[in-house]
């Protein structure tokens, strides 16, 4: 029987950006499905977005950040950052390539490096849009498609989804009815997968 992930991400969750390789590369080690949720923080559920944090927070979250994307070998722009547009409506070009057979956990991955790493604004629809272009993909087919209804919907369900299901940060990560909250927890869930459930 094949295993299956419910995998609720952020393009803008610089925590979702670098675990994301080593998520997929243990996917791929238990030959697991992964379904895409493009979700952000559900407050719903209790969760915190950054902006609403207290500062003595959000200065260890940005420390803690740096040394786990060190950890991870991802080079963050994160020091003297521009000014960027929220890069959210980038989930919907995700969300057209999942809903048309496309790669899109690769999609995600130059997303998310565009903009974590080389403070690429994706925020603005001609930038993501040259973005997918370069990494191989019909950008402009893909950013037509972010507002058709099918694709509007399931931004809409994937939330959904995330509250039912208990979500409320993101990275999370959902197998066999237990969810796994940022990616500093993948061990817990490779445990999961081997069949020790904690």
């Amino acid at each position: 029987m094949t295993k299956s992930i419910d995998y609720f991400f952020s393009i803008g969750s610089p925590w979702s950006f670098i675990g994301l390789e080593a998520f997929a590369a243990l996917a791929r080690r238990h030959e697991a499905e992964i379904t895409p949720y493009l979700a952000t923080v559900v407050e719903e559920n209790g969760g915190i977005l950054s902006r609403n944090k207290p500062q003595v927070r959000r200065a260890y979250g940005t420390r803690d950040l740096k040394r786990w994307s060190r950890t991870r070998g991802k080079a963050l722009f994160l020091d003297g950052r521009p000014p960027l547009a929220d890069p959210t409506p980038a989930s919907r070009l995700v969300i057209a390539a999942y809903l048309d057979g496309k790669d899109w956990l690769a999609l995600t991955q130059v997303l998310q490096e565009a903009y974590w790493v080389r403070a690429e604004d994706i925020g603005q629809p001609d930038v993501r849009e040259a973005v997918a272009i370069r990494a191989g993909f019909d950008g402009a087919a893909l950013r037509a498609r972010e507002n058709d209804e099918d694709v509007a919907g399931k931004w809409a369900s994937d939330r959904d989804h995330a509250v039912r299901s208990g979500v409320f940060g993101i990275p999370t990560f959902g197998y066999d009815g237990e969810i796994y909250w940022g990616q500093d927890n993948l061990a817990f869930l490779e445990q999961h997968l081997k069949g020790d459930r904690l």
